[in-house]
């Protein structure tokens, strides 16, 4: 028998709870994209993977609700199925990452092309597709509730609508700017958790009925809580500094017995890096010092300051250098202020790096462009009209230098696009990592100097360094793949590099696990 709710005679209940699951799926949306971020970046390829997933399920819970609406017309049910979803996404902070990393796993066994993205879209898949099925049911089953006459249908559907579109508005700006800045991911997820519930337990009260279902759920819901209200994505990690969030990153400082270092990535990448005795990082930083030396180092711009690793080593090298760093991210420059022993004096604008040269009259010796997003760099810093407005702030006979962090068709559209713009360019590939560094002038010339420059140098390990730049170095051939505002799939032509090098890292402990299963792989460690 169907219990009646006074909280249904006047429908403002039934549109509190559309609004509120408006609400919770662009919040829930929203979260998926951070919680998914610090494993396989933040891409449009990963935010095509969580909107398409979320859309299907949607979808699906329209149908399957609309038809069990019509066969069952009990409320309960459907605050039932609210409950449900409420528990599932309250128990995403506690479970989520360990689900993340077990399908990751499986798949780096089962799997031989394009890993980051079918891990991206099975995790969404597991974790998502659940409770927005389910949330996906609650528009036709309110319809069929609310609807009392064909006469007034219309306007009913169309306040469900309303409300449920303005719930959608505030679940987007709210996490974005308030929660997940301030509390973080997994508090994220319990707060609109915590909000469905609260929906589900008043409807069940105002019947007086599932008491105990009820008791039951909240139980779930203080223990998801207590157990998972950290984002602590790197939870195997037993030397972090600093795991937190941003409204542009996930952030991560950790330390070993040599250096500290940055990271916006959980599973792989280096951002910034300090090296405790003060020499040089052994990374693409130490390369990139060329410029300042052939150029005497005096003027000198970093967009994509980072934690202000490059800066340092400019001060350290070339200590009468003027160097303006460019971050977007204030957080960073907070974590490298504190961290990294960044100076209160060293200037560093929170700004976009395409952006700040738009407004800035300025023009520099070197300009580094080291601006990334996870694992690739903005498509608006990689195209031929960003190039152009460099060179535009170069001096005559300045230097650009770019930083690519994977070797592989990216890199070769950058260089060609870059060569467009300043013809003169010569590469070189970092030792034991995976960048390679660029250097582009309009001067020719310029770049024959290097090797003078470096042998009267005072510093041993700093010479030996740059002769070995000058020693090795290379003239790319340039092509026409020239990246553009209009066309720069950067995002797919990295993922299809990241793809490529984890595979190759990959190769060997696939073959242990063929011949000696996976005893093998854990003996080979």
């Amino acid at each position: 028998m169907i219990k009646s709710s006074p909280l249904l005679s006047n429908k403002n209940f039934l549109y509190a709870t559309e609004f509120f699951s408006g609400m919770s799926i662009m919040a829930v949306e929203l979260g998926a994209a951070r919680l998914l971020a610090p494993y396989f970046s933040s891409s449009q390829i990963v935010w095509t993977i969580i909107i398409g997933t979320i859309m299907i399920s949607l979808a699906l819970g329209n149908v399957w609700g609309g038809r069990r609406a019509d066969s069952d017309a009990d409320p309960a049910k459907l605050y039932r199925r609210l409950i449900f979803a409420a528990l599932w996404i309250g128990a995403i902070p506690v479970l989520g990452k360990y689900l993340i990393l077990a399908l990751a796993g499986v798949l780096i066994v089962a799997v031989d092309t394009n890993l980051l993205i079918w891990a991206a879209f099975l995790s969404c898949a597991v974790i998502f597709v659940p409770p927005l099925f389910v949330l996906g049911t609650v528009t036709p089953s309110l319809v069929k509730y609310a609807t009392d006459s064909l006469e007034h249908n219309g306007r009913v559907v169309g306040n469900l609508n309303a409300f449920n579109t303005i719930g959608s508005i505030i679940g987007t700006f709210l996490p974005t700017f308030v929660t997940i800045p301030t509390v973080g991911t997994a508090i994220t997820f319990l707060i609109f958790s915590g909000v469905l519930l609260l929906i589900g337990v008043i409807y069940f009260v105002s019947i007086g009925a599932r008491k105990i279902f009820c008791a039951g759920a909240v139980i779930i819901f203080v223990t998801c809580a207590i157990l998972g209200n950290s984002s602590n994505f790197a939870f195997w990690q037993k030397n972090l500094l600093y795991e937190g969030e941003s409204i542009y990153n996930y952030l991560q400082v950790r330390e070993n017995p040599r250096q500290i270092i940055f990271s916006t990535n959980v599973l792989f990448g280096v951002q910034s890096i300090k090296v405790k005795d003060g020499g040089l990082t052994g990374f693409y930083y130490d390369y990139a010092l060329a410029a300042p030396l052939l150029t005497d180092g005096k003027k000198i711009l970093v967009l994509g300051m980072g934690t202000g690793t490059f800066a340092e080593q400019c001060r350290k090298y070339f200590p009468a250098a003027q160097i303006t760093g460019v971050e977007i991210d204030e957080k960073i420059t907070a974590l490298a202020r504190k961290y990294f022993a960044l100076p209160d004096d060293a200037e560093v604008v929170t700004y976009d790096g395409r952006a700040f040269l738009q407004s800035d009259a300025n023009r520099y010796d070197v300009i580094l462009v080291d601006a990334f997003q996870d694992i690739s760099p903005p498509f608006q810093m990689s195209s031929l009209e960003f190039f152009t407005l460099v060179r535009d702030h170069l001096v005559d006979g300045g230097i650009l230098v770019v930083n690519m962090n994977m070797r592989g068709g990216l890199n070769d559209c950058l260089t060609d696009t870059i060569g467009k713009v300043l013809p003169a360019v010569r590469t070189i590939d970092a030792k034991n990592v995976t960048n390679r560094v660029l250097f582009a002038s309009r001067d020719e010339k310029i770049f024959d100097e290097l090797r003078a420059r470096a042998e009267k140098l005072s510093d041993d390990d700093f010479s030996r360094l740059m002769i070995s730049v000058a020693e090795n170095w290379r003239e790319p051939t340039l092509g026409d793949e020239i990246l553009t505002d209009d066309r720069a799939p950067v995002e797919l032509l990295s993922m299809r590099a990241l793809d490529a090098l984890i595979q190759q890292h990959l190769r060997y402990y696939k073959e242990i696990y063929r011949r000696d299963g996976l005893d093998g792989v854990l003996n080979s460690f």
